[in-house]
């Protein structure tokens, strides 16, 4: 197995009006992983998402209409395949994610010869809390979750994923777009195409700008919506995984 510290990589980030953050995350991955490209999927934004990512530095790939964080990961997924990427890292927009742990994130890939690789918000690194309805919400999630990839996972709902060729191959035609789709159905089809699902604990940093998504009302609906996207995950039928091709990037 090609050495996940040797291999080519893309970095994806999806964005949806991000315009505050985006330029400081390129530029930060752009540090913590000189050797990685870096593709930022505007996914149908209203402000400068797309301008502001290409001018710190990014591959940018404009989506013409809002198709949420699974249409624009499969859109990435879909690049990272036909230009013969070996791994790809999704990384959100809003400066959470720490680019230093992407390192973490390849050492966990080659111990465990794991096709997947989560950045877990809940496994003992940092301080990041979620609580009420979501937190509880985020457990069952994760206990389901833990039996069906056969692997102790906490967080499920992370948005901080490592990827490697058999993965990008799967994910590029059969990535689920529905909401909590790109995170817990995700999960579900690797595991049932046979791909290793496995976790390392990450530090979370606060949004680096924008609003967050948090009240009591919110916190429910996630947990109604993470509840139904798990019955849907579950009553699909498998999709077998296909090779990884060897894919000559073009020149």
């Amino acid at each position: 197995m090609l050495s996940a510290s040797s291999a080519r990589m893309l970095v994806i980030v999806p964005a949806w009006n991000e315009q505050e953050t985006v330029a400081g995350v390129v530029s930060e991955l752009r540090s913590a992983v000189p050797g990685a490209d870096v593709l930022v999927v505007d996914d149908g934004s209203a402000d400068r998402t797309a301008e502001e990512a290409d001018r710190a530095g990014a591959l940018v790939l404009e989506l013409p209409i809002n198709l949420g964080v699974g249409g624009a990961m499969r859109a990435g997924y879909t690049y990272a395949m036909r230009h013969g990427y070996d791994l790809a890292v999704q990384v959100d927009a809003d400066g959470q994610h720490d680019p230093r742990e992407i390192p973490n994130l390849l050492a966990r890939m080659d111990e465990e010869q794991a096709d997947i690789v989560i950045g877990a918000r809940f496994a003992g690194v940092g301080s990041y809390e979620a609580r009420g309805p979501r937190r509880w919400s985020m457990r069952m999630l994760a206990a389901v979750l833990s039996r069906v990839c056969r692997t102790r996972l906490t967080d499920a709902t992370s948005g901080f994923k490592l990827s490697n060729r058999r993965a990008i191959t799967l994910f590029s035609g059969n990535y689920p777009a529905e909401y909590l789709g790109d995170t817990v159905e995700s999960l579900v089809i690797a595991a049932r195409a046979g791909l290793v699902v496995r976790q390392v604990g990450v530090a979370m940093r606060p949004r680096a700008g924008g609003t967050p998504s948090h009240s009591p009302v919110r916190a429910a609906v996630f947990l109604g919506r993470a509840a139904l996207a798990l019955v849907i995950a579950l009553s699909r039928p498998t999709v077998p995984a296909q090779p990884a091709l060897d894919i000559e990037a073009p020149a």
